[in-house]
Order: C-alpha cells, then structure tokens, then sequence
C-alpha cells in the first residue's frame, strides 16, 4: 500500500497503516487519518462484486437498520478499487467469540435471524447494481465448474442431491451471501458490524439462513447456527421481524447448498495459488479443506456419521530408512518448530500465516506416512466400480450411470473422503455433526 498516494486520496495524513490478518480474496488495512480510525478494503477480488457495489449494499442495509461500518468513500488508488470505511471495534474471530459468554451469549441466533430479516427487507431499488444470481445451480456450474472442471465424488453426491429435491422457492430479495462468524464484528451488546460484503447479490432469502447454519461455519461448536444456537432460535428471530417463517425444508436444502458451494469455493481458491496468479499459503491450504465438505455433505445424506473421538497422529514406521536421520517426517517437524517458536510470535499477518504454514506442514506428514495404502486402496475401490479415476466417479453420479449401485458408490465415497481427511484435517472427522 502505498502510503503517500493514500494520503493524497484522503487530503490529509495517514497514520498507523497496517494490513490486517486473514483476507484471502481483498486486502484490509487499518489506518488512522484526520483524527477518525478507518479500515481500507483494496483489491479486485475474485469472483466478487465491485467495492462500490459493496459500497451501496452497506449503504441500503444500514439504512434499512443492519449495523454496519459506516461508508467513508470509494475510489480508484494506484489503478486499484478502494473501499474506504469507519472502524467499528469488537471481535470477529469465530473461536473467541464461541468461547467468551458474553459474546456467544443466549439469544444470539434470534439476533443474527433478525438481523437476517431486516436485511432482506431492503427495497430492490435502493440497490440498482446489485445484481441477481440466478438459478442456483446453474450459478453454482457456472461460478465454479466452467470449463469442464468436475467436483470431488462427495460434493457430486451433494450436487446431485440438490438438483433431485429443489425448495420451494421464496422470492428475490438483498442476499449478502457470506454471512457467517468472521464476518460478523461482535460485543457484549450483541453484532455491532456486518462486514464483507463482497458476493452480496439478489435471491432466495434462505441462502443467507443456510449458509449460516452450515458445518464449516460452527467453527467445531454443536449449535447449528452459526455455532451459536439452534435453528429454531434462528427461525423464530427471522420470522419475528420478517413475518414469515422459512420450511425446514427449504433451510435444509440451502444448508446443503452452502456445504458444496463452499468445498467448490475451496479448488477454485487453491487454483489462484496453483496457477501463479496469487502466490499464497493460505490458498494453497484451502484446497485441501474441500475434504471437510465432502465429509459434511455424506454426514448430510445419511451416509457417514462422526467418529467419537479423533484418530491420532501417525508416527513412521521403525524400518530401516535409506536416507537416514532425520525422517522426512522429522525435518518437517523441525519447521514446524521453527514456525511456532521463532515466526509465529511476529505480528499478527505473520502469525496467521504461520499457523496456517504448520497446518500445511502437518498435512504433508501425514501424507507421507498415510498416502500409499490410502492410494493403493482408492486404487481398488475405483476399480470394482469401473471408473479410472476420481473425476470418472463424480460424473457417473452426476449423470445417474451408477445409480443401479448406489450403495457401493456411497461406500466408496465414504472410505475415500475418510483417507483424505486422515491426512487433510483428522480433527474434521469427530466434528459435532
């Protein structure tokens, strides 16, 4: 960020410019300028709106009495979109907020499910250039497998069942479409800020509730919503100010939605990593975290359900190594160290890309020690079903050539999703359901 030009865009001195941690799509910089604490959003994005329709979205929501960052201005700074806004102060990182009772305190998902309502009570033409979404499925293909890509197995499970059993529709309304912990700026008081507004849109309300309500998004707590109460309280809240209460079928249907949405998000992430537009460790983490989903859509229909405890952490085997020591397991180890002992007590960029690096690391192990029985054993499990490879698999589910072997198909999906978890993120597989 370039600090002097920021200062010229603002007429006055910047001060204390920092970037913020997390942020995998926009950069977010804190900064203080004319006496005022304000966040600067800067960045395209990727798949998102412009910031100034992010801009006008806030604007509308706040108006309609969605707490939100007040709008400070938008703009062009070195041929790069900005977003200028108030900085509210709180918390937003989800695990702080599930474990401090005054911020997860009881009452908070009828909040968020009013919140909800009053947002989608927002008229249509406050917001001109937010634009529709669409079917939900075709926008689904259309964002995330154009150009011929094929999703994981699990998520063709998820994707198949979606398109066999459709909701009843409810309307077009303002949809913020990220609406989850995170994304949320919380106090004792309740949400003070609803923020990233970036894959705002117009559609079915119930997207919103069920994105909330999806598993990635309870951060490891056994309340559906959100993590912090039951869908009921949600329900109640929103019908409380909307006036009408969505089906359980229809949250159900946009709760599995969010499920394959999100593991579809994480390829398309991982590929700005892959592709070298976006070198970064933490989109190259993300890729892997679509086994999560996987496992969440099997959980979903029936087909898995989570172990009690996790399994624990392998260790190599005691047979001679022709490299010698230290293992390939122990030198990632040793940086793993070196990550939490001499990187990780930096700054707080550092400290989340730390953490996220020895994630990676322990992934990496894991697949040394796991991946060739895990591979060998796919290997037969493709095999009695006919199809070459994983892609094979997700388009016979796709296109009902299985359907005469469902069970077996199940099954293979199960015990494939549970090997790449094994070495993914093992902890995933005693998550509350």
């Amino acid at each position: 960020m370039n600090e002097a030009a920021l200062a010229a865009v603002l007429g006055s001195p910047v001060e204390g410019l920092v970037r913020l941690s997390g942020g995998a799509s926009r950069e977010t910089w804190a900064l203080t300028t004319g006496g005022r604490a304000l966040v600067l959003r800067s960045g395209a994005g990727t798949g998102g709106v412009d910031l100034a329709v992010e801009a006008e979205a806030m604007t509308a929501a706040a108006r309609a009495g969605v707490p939100v960052p007040e709008v400070v201005g938008t703009g062009q700074l070195d041929g790069r979109p900005y977003l200028l806004m108030a900085r509210v102060d709180g918390e937003t990182i989800p695990r702080r907020i599930l474990r401090d009772p005054a911020l997860a305190a009881p009452g908070r998902a009828a909040e968020l499910g009013g919140l909800l309502a009053r947002l989608h009570g927002v008229r249509l033409a406050a917001v001109p250039r937010v634009r529709p979404a669409g079917e939900p499925l075709a926008a689904l293909h259309r964002a995330y497998l154009a150009g011929g890509r094929v999703p994981p197995p699990g998520l063709a499970l998820g994707l198949r069942e979606l398109a066999d059993r459709p909701p009843a529709p409810a309307g077009e309304v303002l949809v913020h479409g990220d609406f989850r912990l995170g994304n949320l700026m919380l106090g004792p008081d309740g949400v003070r800020a609803v923020l990233d507004w970036e894959l705002v849109h117009r559609g079915d309300p119930v997207e919103d509730l069920g994105w909330l309500c999806a598993k990635v998004w309870r951060f490891g707590s056994a309340h559906p919503a959100g993590g912090l109460g039951s869908r009921e309280e949600l329900l109640d809240g929103y019908a409380a100010v909307a006036g009408w209460r969505p089906a359980a079928a229809q949250l159900h249907w946009w709760e599995l939605h969010a499920t394959v949405r999100w593991g579809l998000m994480c390829a398309v992430m991982a590929d700005r990593h892959l592709s070298g537009a976006e070198p970064s460790v933490e989109l190259a983490a993300i890729g892997r975290r679509a086994a999560e989903q996987e496992f969440d859509v099997l959980l979903a229909l029936g087909h898995d359900v989570p172990d009690t405890a996790p399994p624990p952490e392998p260790e190599p085997a005691a047979d001679a190594d022709p490299f010698g020591r230290p293992t390939a397991a122990e030198l990632l180890d040793a940086v793993a160290h070196f990550l939490a002992e001499d990187v990780q007590p930096g700054g707080d960029r550092v400290a989340f890309h730390a953490r996220v690096a020895r994630n990676v690391l322990a992934t990496v192990r894991r697949e040394l020690l796991l991946g060739p029985v895990a591979r060998e054993r796919h290997r037969v499990r493709l095999d009695r079903l006919g199809c070459p490879d994983d892609a094979a698999l997700a388009r016979a589910v796709l296109d009902g050539s299985l359907d005469h072997r469902r069970d077996e198909v199940a099954a293979a999906v199960r015990e494939a999703t549970r090997d790449r978890l094994l070495v993914a993120h093992p902890r995933h597989l005693s998550a509350p359901a």
